[in-house]
């Protein structure tokens, strides 16, 4: 396992080696998460994919972020790694933060937020997705004012408005269509007849409407039966409700509606795309002694898969013992993880050798 701890003008030279590797086995820097980013090239890795320590929750080394007497300068001192980060991304990549909250003095700090939108109003980052991370359980909670906290934020960030995304590679296996009694059935049994009825006696559509929705729906119906989708609505003027808004101001469905009389809502198939509710359990830490952070493999996973091409190469800034790299290098990509903590380092390549 690559392992460095030279002094931190040389590790542009260690990652520039470690690029010309063919081996996807991690590389570890040992040192402080900005001075290590500020020797890295520009434009070097697809996708980072990090959790940072909590603000003024938990001490997990002697020095470091997190450990900072004012959230202020937590959130300063995050947000200037975050500018290095999203300039040792490449063009197409992706920054994936999972944070958490904390409180002080009873105030909800909402710091998972505030450096969110410290990111995208100072640094132009565009913020893709606000994902709920439902841990399912959490820690004894013995407040009397407010609820349980169970949850924390993953947030996806791009440099660029079009960036590498994968979003087949994360898809749900799809239920399949079949034919009974020589009709078409979708997978949640819907064979058109409903929608072929609705049509007939609609009062709301004209006989060309009415011409123009049949042809529609039997072309649709073929794409059934050749696998193109794995389901479809057909939201039928008069029958049901346009979906999200009647407005046609702000939605092109209800102006669809009125122009054609009918429009289709058509599932992929290959699956649904996964949601932005993550039901994940929290790494057990019962039997850990040095390291006492929840971050699961199963939180990684979807981000590198649709974020970071097969031969691209993963960043975590706050590597820890190493749980974005061990994923990383079980899905065969290369990774590279920083941390100040010379503990951490061992544990992560030593999790990471085993893989071996």
């Amino acid at each position: 396992m690559a392992e460095t701890n030279v002094a931190h003008a040389e590790f542009k030279r260690e990652f520039q080696n470690y690029l010309r590797s063919k081996s996807p086995r991690p590389l570890f820097l040992l040192g402080e998460s900005l001075r290590v980013l500020r020797e890295l090239p520009s434009e070097s890795f697809d996708c980072c994919m990090t959790s940072p320590p909590y603000c003024g929750q938990r001490q997990y080394a002697s020095t470091g972020i997190g450990l900072e007497d004012d959230f202020r300068d937590y959130i300063r001192n995050l947000t200037r790694i975050c500018g290095e980060v999203k300039r040792v991304l490449k063009p197409t990549g992706s920054f994936w933060l999972n944070i958490g909250d904390c409180y002080q003095e009873k105030r909800l700090m909402g710091i998972p937020w505030r450096v969110a939108l410290e990111l995208v109003d100072n640094q132009g980052w565009i913020l893709r997705n606000d994902v709920v991370w439902n841990k399912m359980k959490g820690g004894p909670d013995n407040a009397k004012d407010k609820l349980r906290n169970v949850h924390e934020y993953i947030f996806h960030f791009t440099k660029k408005k079009l960036y590498y995304y994968d979003v087949d590679s994360i898809r749900s296996n799809p239920r399949k269509s079949k034919v009974l009694n020589g009709a078409v059935v979708s997978a949640t049994g819907v064979s058109g007849v409903r929608y072929r009825r609705q049509i007939e006696l609609s009062t709301a559509l004209s006989d060309l409407e009415k011409q123009n929705a049949f042809a529609a729906l039997e072309a649709v119906l073929q794409d059934i039966v050749e696998g193109k989708l794995a389901d479809f609505r057909m939201i039928i003027r008069g029958q049901q409700r346009a979906t999200h808004s009647d407005s046609e101001r702000v939605s092109g469905r209800a102006r669809e509606l009125r122009e054609k009389g009918f429009y289709f809502l058509k599932y992929h198939p290959n699956g649904s795309k996964p949601s932005d509710v993550w039901d994940i359990l929290p790494e057990d830490t019962q039997k850990r002694e040095t390291h006492f952070a929840p971050y699961p493999a199963d939180l990684c996973k979807m981000p590198i898969v649709a974020t970071c091409p097969e031969d691209g190469i993963v960043l975590d800034p706050f590597c820890g013992t190493g749980t974005t790299m061990l994923v990383a290098f079980q899905l065969g990509r290369k990774s590279v993880g920083i941390d100040l903590a010379k503990e951490y380092i061992k544990l992560a390549r030593d999790r990471c050798n085993f893989l071996l």
